[in-house]
Parts: C-alpha cells; structure tokens; sequence
C-alpha cells in the first residue's frame, strides 16, 4: 500500500525556520486525542535546523538540515516501546500518549535524538507526521505547506515507487549505518557531511594582477582524475562531496596561455587553498 515519505533538500532550505514554528503553531497548547497531548511552548523542536558551516574566509559556504523523526521502517523505539508506540500502514510513527505516560526511557530510544520529554503531561513526544491532518485528508504536513523554498516534499507512493524515485533522485538517508529504513530521505545531504576545496585563479597581465575567469581545474589522486570544475569570473572555483579525513590531493590548474599550476591538498575539513597565480 502507500505510504507517507518525506524529502528534505538541504540546497534549498534557507533556515527561515518556518517549519519549526508551524509546527508550534499547530501542537502548542493543542490537545489531538489519540495523536499527542499539547507541545510545550519551549524546548521541543520535532522539526530541528541543524546548521553546519563550511571552509575558511573568504570561500565559506552554510548548510541548513531540517531534522526530524525518521518515521523509520524498523525504528528502534518501536522495539523497546511495550506497544506505546507503533508504525501505521501508511508509513507514519506514532506515539500513543496514553500508553507512553511515564516512559521517559524511550527519550534515549531514538538514535536520531527526535523524541522530546513533555515533563508537564510526563509523556514522550514527537513529530507525528500531522497525522490528525492527514486522516482528514490533508496532502502534506504543516511543516511541507509552510515551506516557502520547496525544501520540504512529500511523496505518498508504494514502496517500490520511492525505491525508484530515490535512485533517480540520488537520495541518501541519515546516518545509514544506523540500518533502521528511515521514511525521512534528504538530497544534496554532501553540503551539510562532506568537504569541499576551493580555492582562486589569478593571472598575472604585463604586472597587473586579474582574476582568471575561464581556468579548469582538475582535482586528482595519484594520477586519477575525480573532478572538474571552471572558474568563475572572480577566478573562483569550488570541488565538492568530497568525504572529511580522505587524504592528500593534487590540484592541476590550466588556462590557454599560460604554463600549468599544480597544488597540494589534505583533506580533513573543507579547505580554501587561497589563490595559485599563473
């Protein structure tokens, strides 16, 4: 049958936050019997902007990932939960705030850290997918529809249809050696957990110093090839998805008319080279 997935695009999210707060604005001091008792105003973030920044000035790029349940397929709550909580068959996670009162364990549970503790009503919480919504006939959840940049989708397909959409799409999932079949998929997730080098391309014109627009630059391991890039007309250029620790690299820059420039890389954050001058 279909099932509720939801897509997180970490290029598109600008940290306007407008998730979170719709969020807040359909649980806090809202009781949903059957789905959760009413969100504290302050503290839980079922929708949480993890927020990474990467590179040295002045080639530094941010990253915003929205971070949520997992609605996961064998999610590890669900195990240590004695029935409180419970996958429906449209995919969605839920937590009964009535057989929950007093499990304040399950906090722990969540290999994502996505179950918050209500201490006012003593139970756990989190994001329920507005599954009330949904089971009024909502498409999508607060936080998609209040999404302005598209960061936030859902897809409401079979399994084998979101198997083919993730392989066309290159989705990833978070923390995969977690093997617990998230519901939750994220694309261009390298902008918030991989590395990049950047670096600027000069050219020296009769003594006058000008930025090189135009330059190839290729990054190489030993005498593999694994990236290309041109720069830009600041004679910027950037390399990018790139795993944190990888080692050393060589960086060949050429532009017709000038002799060749090698640089040397090692790779454990994202680095800026600074600039080379042909």
């Amino acid at each position: 049958m279909k099932k509720w997935h939801l897509i997180i695009d970490v290029e598109k999210c600008v940290d306007c936050n407008n998730c979170f707060l719709s969020c807040k604005d359909e649980h806090v001091d809202n009781d949903w019997p059957g789905y959760s008792r009413p969100q504290p105003r302050h503290g839980h973030r079922w929708i949480n902007i993890m927020r990474t920044e990467r590179g040295q000035y002045p080639l530094v790029d941010v990253a915003y990932r929205p971070t949520t349940c997992m609605h996961c397929e064998d999610a590890p709550c669900i195990k240590v939960s004695r029935g409180s909580i419970a996958k429906r068959p449209d995919g969605v996670v839920v937590i009964d705030p009535n057989k929950a009162k007093g499990q304040k364990e399950l906090v722990k549970a969540c290999p994502y850290q996505a179950i918050w503790w209500n201490e006012e009503h003593d139970v756990p919480q989190k994001c329920t997918f507005c599954a009330h919504l949904l089971d009024q006939g909502w498409k999508k959840p607060r936080c998609v529809q209040a999404c302005p940049t598209g960061a936030l989708k859902v897809e409401y397909v079979e399994d084998a249809e979101m198997s083919r959409i993730c392989q066309a799409e290159n989705f990833e999932v978070l923390q995969p050696e977690y093997n617990t079949c998230p519901s939750v998929y994220y694309k261009n997730l390298y902008r918030f957990n991989k590395c990049f080098v950047a670096g600027s391309v000069a050219v020296n014109k009769s003594g006058v110093i000008d930025c090189a627009e135009g330059a190839k630059v290729t990054l190489l391991r030993g005498q593999e090839k694994l990236a290309e890039a041109v720069t830009d007309n600041f004679g910027d250029f950037k390399i990018d998805n790139l795993p944190e620790n990888s080692g050393n690299y060589t960086i060949e820059i050429e532009m017709t008319g000038y002799q060749k420039a090698m640089a040397f890389v090692e790779v454990t954050t994202s680095q800026n080279i600074g600039t080379v001058c042909l």
